[in-house]
């Protein structure tokens, strides 16, 4: 199907990157299959997660359909790239209908882009996995590939200015063997996380952190909030929403648990 607009960004992105110097190290390409309905399964630690992914799909001639919170619509040129791209907008009120039409893209063949994380993750390490992509791969009987995207968060991360322009940042994009579906989502959610992590720590084996850094993980000597921490800010910015939401007249529910999103794993 001719889409422009997908073949214009597949232009004009892989372009600005090479312009600002930013470099993209792909390692297990072959992992995405060329044809089929599959699942990236991503890592959130940056606005811009998205690119590194979509460019490993688009070196396998294939296309990265990402969901994507709903509120984006309400920007007049997020909304003509969501049309114009077909992501999948999730409202976080009603999840059930971005899943019907996630699980239904799967079983036409489509990729389909899923933060199991749910929200970017201030700390750079995993945070706990909501069940979406893992009960979509089941339902579809699709294969989830799990991927983690490390030197994003240096241009956009969470709480920090955006480095738009800054030039010669390495990233890496590793893509892990396809996880096949059985019968439970939760065994294959927990399959899911040991993959993602276990790619996460190969790759920042192979990556340079400065001591101190704000984005590198305190694990590895830099500044940026432990889990712990990362977990008590998402809480109080969550607070802090629900009490605008109150003070502008909006009703609002309490967050489940620690966050208020639905099962998909949609930022």
């Amino acid at each position: 199907m001719a889409e422009p607009v997908f073949r214009m960004l597949e232009y004009l992105v892989p372009t600005a990157m090479a312009l600002n110097g930013n470099k993209i190290t792909y390692h297990g390409l072959e992992n995405i299959p060329q044809h089929g309905g599959a699942i990236i399964a991503l890592n959130h630690t940056s606005y811009v997660d998205w690119i590194p992914a979509s460019l490993a799909a688009k070196e396998r001639k294939r296309r990265l359909r990402f969901m994507i919170k709903a509120e984006m619509a309400e920007v007049k040129a997020v909304n003509y790239v969501i049309k114009h791209i077909q992501l999948i907008p999730v409202d976080r009120t009603m999840g059930a209908e971005a899943y019907s039409v996630a699980v239904e893209r799967l079983r036409e063949g489509e990729l389909v882009g899923v933060h199991p994380e749910a929200t970017i993750s201030r700390s750079f390490e995993l945070r706990e996995f909501k069940t979406g992509a893992a009960r979509m791969a089941v339902e579809a009987q699709v294969p989830i590939i799990p991927m983690i995207v490390w030197g994003a968060h240096r241009i956009w991360p969470k709480d920090h200015p955006k480095k738009l322009f800054r030039g010669k940042v390495p990233i890496t994009a590793a893509i892990g063997p396809p996880l096949y579906p059985g019968s439970n989502a939760d065994e294959l959610n927990a399959t899911l996380r040991q993959a993602m992590n276990a790619i996460l720590y190969w790759v920042q084996e192979q990556y340079p952190h400065p001591e101190g850094e704000y984005w590198v993980p305190r694990r590895l000597g830099g500044s940026a909030p432990t889990p712990d921490e990362s977990k008590e800010f998402r809480i109080a910015e969550l607070a802090e929403r629900a009490q605008k939401r109150g003070h502008d007249g909006v009703t609002s529910k309490k967050p489940r648990k620690e966050e208020r999103t639905d099962e998909v794993g949609q930022p």
